[in-house]
């Protein structure tokens, strides 16, 4: 690869183009001259598991850029299916069917030369037929809102949402010059190396909290001035448990009113909740049972052993158990407790239609547990732990969104990099 040290210069000038303004360097470009389009390769179920390495939906739909050992997935074929469905360098892949319109057409490029690759049939090849587009800026250019807004409203659905490779060349796409395509994806690149160098310490502080709770929440490590023996007890001694249950929902006056009513799908990653999807009104508390703050939620039905805290008045529907602690039992330690036996409850579930841990067999369940205030040095640990993982995935969160605010004027030339980005690459 040579490179020379002349640095493109291009006009702060602006043309109207299919796509609207762009600098008069750029190019409004249809999908369809840049690439030729090909359905991926469908076989039986049996033939998969060993054998050629393939590019599945998944590869495409999680990453904008694939490398050979992103790919996970193998099939066996004969050598002429290998040929006809092979992959390169450059090669991009849209998603081509899903249950949403918001998911097809998600893009995905080949950075570097893959061995014997196919693709599958749920993903689309678009393969170029010059060298129009950096292999880097292809990471980013189909994600830009414009783009996805055309590949979504010329997609059809019926059962599924679909596109194909005539829908796909009917979008519009913006062109810059090589040299400026190369110093917008590297721009990019970086915001995504930082948020890849955060997504990786979170998940190095996460595993490091689920170390600790194995060690304190067992008693196996004991916190400075702590000793002497836990005590066995049933989840019915640790305060008072109550299964939720719903208001009718035929009558206005139970509804739309300050307290939340909380259900599986409100329990997020979240530990502290105080508002839910649909809030209800006093009327409709009183038709239930109403929950003191700092009760402990854990779901019982179907998607077991999701768990918050409850911090302010409010309720909860029949898939959630919850438990408003006793004196000699801190809140914060139960949430801990039955976060770490998740597995534990999903393992005494019975099974209906669905897994389910009942009111009884779940306040039969025992644990091991320490007094008072060994409870209370334990969840200050692991408090501690959650509120910097939290700072840091609101600072990944944040910058994933200052990305795609970056994303939207680069990919749109409204905001020009300075002259010192341009690499001009000659074989780009």
């Amino acid at each position: 690869m040579s490179k020379t040290s002349t640095h493109e210069k291009f006009s702060t000038d602006y043309k109207q183009t299919n796509l609207g303004p762009l600098p008069n360097t750029w190019e409004a470009v249809l999908l369809g001259d840049l690439f030729v389009f090909k359905n991926g390769l469908n076989k039986a179920k049996r033939f998969f598991g060993s054998g050629t390495p393939i590019v599945n939906y998944m590869d495409v739909f999680k990453r904008p850029g694939l490398r050979p050992s992103d790919l996970s997935g193998r099939v066996n074929l004969t050598p002429e299916e290998i040929r006809n469905f092979k992959v390169q360098k450059g090669d991009v892949f849209f998603t081509r069917t899903s249950e949403t319109v918001e998911d097809i057409g998600v893009a995905s490029v080949m950075l570097y030369e893959p061995h014997d690759t196919v693709f599958s049939g749920f993903v689309l090849r678009a393969r170029s037929r010059d060298r129009r587009l950096n292999d880097h800026y292809k990471q980013y250019c189909f994600a830009h809102k414009v783009v996805r807004s055309q590949i979504i409203s010329n997609a059809t659905y019926t059962t599924r949402a679909l596109t194909n490779g005539r829908m796909l060349s009917t979008v519009w796409i913006a062109v810059p010059p090589i040299p400026e395509q190369h110093a917008i994806a590297e721009a990019l690149s970086d915001v995504d190396r930082l948020i890849n160098a955060l997504d990786a310490l979170i998940a190095k502080k996460q595993a490091i909290k689920q170390a600790t709770m194995q060690q304190l929440l067992t008693g196996r490590t004991r916190l400075p001035g702590f000793r002497g023996e836990w005590e066995t007890k049933r989840v019915s001694e640790f305060g008072d448990i109550i299964t939720g249950a719903t208001p009718s929902t035929k009558v206005n006056a139970f509804w739309d009113g300050p307290y939340p009513w909380i259900t599986p799908t409100d329990i997020t990653s979240e530990r502290d909740m105080s508002v839910s999807e649909r809030m209800i009104t006093q009327e409709g508390l009183n038709a239930i049972r109403t929950l003191p703050p700092n009760t402990v939620l854990v779901t019982c039905i179907a998607s077991i052993g999701k768990n918050a805290i409850l911090r302010t008045t409010g309720s909860c529907n029949q898939q959630i158990n919850a438990v408003t602690p006793r004196d000699a039992h801190s809140v914060e330690f139960l949430y801990y407790l039955f976060e770490f036996n998740s597995d534990f409850l999903l393992a005494n579930a019975g099974i209906t239609a669905t897994n389910i841990v009942s009111k009884s067999a779940f306040s039969n369940l025992v644990f091991k547990v320490p007094l008072l205030d060994e409870q209370i040095a334990i969840a200050a640990v692991l408090s501690d732990m959650d509120a910097e993982i939290a700072a840091l995935e609101q600072r990944r969160d944040k910058t994933r969104a200052i990305k795609q605010g970056v994303m939207q004027q680069l990919l749109t030339g409204r905001v020009r990099l300075s002259e010192s980005r341009i690499i001009a690459d000659d074989t780009d």
